[in-house]
């Protein structure tokens, strides 16, 4: 099988999985419309790029400290924290209904930006797949760095696509949701959230 075609099925898998960064993407799409909804993509975007320079430039040295007990615990419990804290936000906030009336300024963009960076960055399973796959890869593959490079950026563009078509779906499917279908959405999407980070402390301690 082809570095490519590993690649593509890495993202894929990576793509169809349902957690905080999948509730992330839609909720603040159906909310608050196809641009905010990119912007928060974009946060998750260049935190995988980040992590996954670090790992390809850095990973012998900082193999030691991700495997240290205190930065598991300290990334576990922060993770855990962010995405209750996102999860009851979620619960308390009435949700936008008259699309057509929503005005977004320019700095709401930061913080749908930002959203997007730390859902992503705190969450422990985005450091695990991608040093499970660098690391398989370079030390245990030993493959060159331009087969790691074309993986690597085979699986990224996988995940941006993926996103980019989850934010224009959640949009579009909006047109047929009432109200209350919305207030659902919304609430269990907070409850989601909250479970995530309720097991994450849980696993961390």
């Amino acid at each position: 099988m082809s570095i490519f075609i590993e690649g593509l099925l890495s993202g894929l898998l990576l793509a169809c999985s349902l957690g905080p960064i999948f509730i992330a993407l839609t909720h603040t799409s159906l909310e608050k419309g196809t641009v905010p909804g990119l912007v928060v993509g974009t946060g998750i975007w260049i935190s995988d790029i980040i992590i996954v320079l670090l790992m390809y430039n850095f990973i012998y040295k900082i193999r030691s400290t991700i495997e240290s007990q205190s930065f598991i615990f300290w990334m576990g419990m922060s993770g855990a924290i962010i995405l209750i804290l996102f999860g009851i936000g979620l619960l308390l906030k009435k949700p936008t209904l008259d699309y057509h009336k929503i005005k977004i300024k320019k700095s709401d963009y930061f913080g749908f930006w930002l959203k997007g960076f730390l859902v992503n960055t705190v969450n422990p399973f985005t450091f695990i797949f991608w040093m499970g796959i660098i690391s398989t890869y370079m030390i245990g593959r030993s493959v060159s760095n331009n087969q790691l490079a074309l993986l690597l950026g085979t699986i990224i563009g996988v995940i941006i696509l993926s996103d980019m078509f989850k934010v224009y779906l959640a949009n579009f499917l909006k047109k047929w949701l009432t109200p209350n279908h919305i207030n659902i959405i919304a609430n269990l999407s907070g409850v989601i959230l909250i479970i995530f980070g309720l097991f994450l402390g849980y696993k961390t301690m």
